[in-house]
């Protein structure tokens, strides 16, 4: 199915560890990009996290937050011994050099940074648990790509069918266009008692037909236009073919504009653009 870059998904879980909740946000990005933030004690999980996201998606930018509250049952506080005693030394010169008699207050100590740590016993289940945790919340963002996806391509086909009505417009209004400005061609020339020879005035209309002819641009139009149609049925990362598929039809759609001798062609030609470019605004979200 086709996948949206643009998710959100959420999951928590609880176990005589603790609790751990991960919060993963994915946006439009050209590759795959993962930023993740993990508690220090669960720094070396970072590699095989990102070995796990590898396997669920392909392309986007996403945050990865892990918020950890280990239990009481899985921690215990430790005291830096070496640091209490060079704190208490230093406590009893300052005191000797003051003649300070007031007595020893330890509480004033256990503030200082570094004095205590809190140890936790056993992580090999909360990394466990916390990996089978990502994998959840992975494939419930990868759900949330493909409903998004699946809307996406929807816009888009709606688009595509609006391109084909507009590109049996043109075809339509081409012959009474060249007709009229067979017309105007000829109205010019009596307004200025002019004549030209039968074959003059024939080559000169090929010209003009030739310079007006849209022909070879609408068929390469309707082209791409079926091959995004097949690209949408596709499963896995099509964002990119799409994007080089509709930077053509824009050239095309360009190329019509400037060829254009009259109103009705020049209304489909910009028709074409705005379907175009919001195709184009949707597609970047596309895997």
């Amino acid at each position: 199915m086709i996948e949206s870059m643009t998710a959100f998904a959420s999951q928590t879980t609880n176990g005589d560890w603790g609790s751990a909740n991960w919060d993963i946000r994915s946006v439009n990005h050209r590759y795959l990009e993962c930023i993740i933030r993990l508690p220090e004690s669960l720094q070396s999980l970072e590699p095989k996290i990102r070995d796990i996201v590898r396997q669920y998606v392909k392309r986007g930018k996403l945050d990865l937050n892990l918020h950890y509250n280990p239990s009481e049952a899985n921690t215990e506080i430790q005291i830096n011994a070496d640091l209490t005693k060079q704190l208490a030394h230093a406590q009893n010169e300052i005191s000797r050099h003051f003649r300070l008699v007031a007595p020893f207050d330890s509480s004033r100590l256990l503030n200082w940074p570094g004095l205590l740590s809190i140890i936790e016993k056993e992580m090999a289940p909360v990394e466990q648990a916390i990996l089978q945790m990502l994998k959840i919340a992975l494939e419930n963002l990868v759900k949330a790509r493909q409903t998004e996806g699946k809307a996406l391509k929807e816009l888009i086909d709606e688009r595509l069918i609006a391109i084909h009505a507009e590109v049996a417009k043109v075809k339509e209004h081409l012959p009474k266009i060249l007709t009229a400005h067979r017309q105007k061609l000829t109205e010019k020339l009596n307004e200025i008692e002019q004549t030209l020879e039968p074959a003059r005035f024939e080559q000169e209309m090929l010209i003009l037909i030739q310079k007006s002819d849209v022909a070879e641009e609408l068929d390469r139009l309707v082209t791409h236009v079926n091959e995004a149609s097949n690209v949408l049925q596709q499963d896995g990362v099509i964002g990119r073919r799409l994007d080089f598929l509709l930077q053509e039809m824009n050239r095309e759609a360009n190329t019509l504009a400037s060829k254009s001798m009259a109103t009705e062609t020049t209304h489909v030609a910009v028709e074409l653009k705005v379907l175009i470019e919001q195709m184009r605004e949707q597609a970047q979200n596309i895997c």
